[in-house]
């Protein structure tokens, strides 16, 4: 198998039920993803980054 078209995934957080990882795919783009027990949110990296601003903004 060719692993230049698998993705680097890399686990940026992680609790006993909810993990946030990511992926740099081949082509260069790179997604994000949140593990909340069965349900998985996937981001592009613009989304991501709203995501993360809207999430700062709860302080």
């Amino acid at each position: 198998m060719d692993e230049t078209n698998e993705p680097k995934t890399t686990t940026m957080a992680e609790t006993n039920n909810y993990m946030i990882w990511k992926a740099e795919e081949p082509d260069g783009e790179t997604t994000y993803h949140i593990e909340l027990n069965n349900v998985t949110l996937h981001f592009f990296e613009e989304e991501w980054k709203e995501l993360v601003d809207l999430l700062h903004s709860l302080k």
